[in-house]
């Protein structure tokens, strides 16, 4: 009855079905995967949400990019990173992942793959699934750092069309670098590849100086940079995403073309948010700034904590609001995590979650308030010690 691009869809794992069960009794649950800011006590200026009631948001005038104005704002935000855009190369979507949708029905006929980095958030499968496509992985390593294995990328099959880099990576924190930016436009120039970079954490440096940014403003091929209010201004629920097209003239206009044809069949941004959108941007640094102050006190703790456990470990976090413990593998990572869960009312992400190709790791988000990182995390490492 149903078609075969729906990915699988079987109950919920353990872990969630421990979490599902707590919360049913009412348990109050310390969660550290806690990705969600307006959910995490973080300021948000008085009056922010006032400009969705604008009365120009009363008149419909659909572009299929989204309005001029806030294509114009988009573009202008770029510029606090040092990069100029202009605003038609700036395509409106309602989330990162309808971006992702629309690139893949751009670059892919039915069938044909898509390069996406493993470790990393599990959404690719799903959505190359529902596309009638295939993610096919390929390797980040770490060695003092998060690296691409840029081998991993060349042995790929002859039927991918494009390359996801994630920049930066979510859980790993690593920002794609000038050195495997540069072998990896090599490639998509030889293969005649998209590159699409997911940018929507690369606001949040953790661990990195001058990381770089805005890889299709600078990018040699034909490059997508995807991004949006959910991080930038930490507004998930307003459901405002960009596509920023890039590379030489002719493959970028030619791609803008396509593209236009694929978002007038859809139409999707609403209005309100769009003309919201100068205001909301501007407001944004106040929010970026309270987020950033979050997650770097959140990441001091959490080093300093572990300094007291040598059996584990925090990996390098370059940016984005997660850290990767690594942790002794006296268990399996689902075991520990649920005996966090049902003995200490402790949610943390197991690696297996996210493909890590070993164990154990656990994936802690470091947006949740102070005191609660605090105590949940002193309670996690005398557990997973004992």
């Amino acid at each position: 009855m149903f078609s075969r691009r729906l990915p699988p869809h079987a109950e919920l794992n353990a872990l969630s079905q421990a979490v599902d069960a707590l919360r049913a009794e009412g348990a109050q649950v310390a969660d550290l995967t806690e990705s969600n800011p307006t959910r995490a006590a973080i300021p948000y200026p008085a009056g922010l949400l006032a400009s969705l009631a604008d009365a120009e948001a009363l008149h419909y005038e659909p572009h299929p990019f989204g309005l001029l104005s806030a294509r114009g704002a988009v573009a202008e935000d770029q510029s606090r990173r040092g990069v100029r855009v202009d605003p038609a190369h700036v395509v409106l979507t309602a989330s990162t992942s309808e971006a992702y949708s629309w690139l893949f029905k751009l670059l892919c006929n039915p069938g044909e793959a898509v390069l996406v980095p493993r470790p990393s958030y599990p959404l690719f499968e799903h959505l190359t699934a529902l596309e009638g496509i295939r993610a096919h992985p390929y390797a980040l390593e770490y060695h003092g750092r998060w690296a691409i294995d840029v081998d991993s990328i060349a042995a790929a099959p002859q039927d991918v069309r494009a390359v996801l880099v994630v920049s930066p990576n979510n859980p790993t924190g690593s920002y794609l670098n000038e050195e495997e930016l540069q072998r990896i436009s090599n490639l998509c120039r030889e293969r005649r590849w998209a590159l699409v970079a997911d940018e929507v954490f690369a606001d949040y440096p953790l661990e990195a100086e001058h990381p770089l940014t805005d890889i299709a403003a600078r990018s040699e091929v034909l490059s997508f940079t995807l991004a949006g209010l959910s991080k930038a201004v930490g507004l998930p629920q307003l459901k405002l995403g960009w596509c920023i097209a890039g590379g030489p003239a002719p493959e970028r206009d030619a791609a803008l073309a396509a593209l236009e044809v694929i978002a007038d069949s859809y139409l999707s941004v609403g209005t309100p948010v769009q003309v919201a959108a100068p205001r909301l941007l501007q407001a944004g640094a106040s929010i970026r700034a309270a987020i950033q102050e979050r997650i770097r006190r959140n990441l001091t703790t959490l080093r300093a904590a572990v300094r007291r456990y040598p059996a584990c470990d925090v990996l390098r976090a370059e940016g984005g609001w997660s850290a990767v413990a690594r942790v002794p593998a006296t268990r399996s990572e689902e075991q520990l995590a649920l005996h966090l869960l049902r003995t200490e009312r402790i949610l943390a992400h197991p690696g297996y979650f996210f493909d890590f190709s070993r164990e154990a790791y656990l994936v802690l988000s470091l947006l949740p308030p102070g005191d609660l990182f605090d105590d949940a995390v002193a309670r996690l490492l005398r557990v997973v010690n004992s």
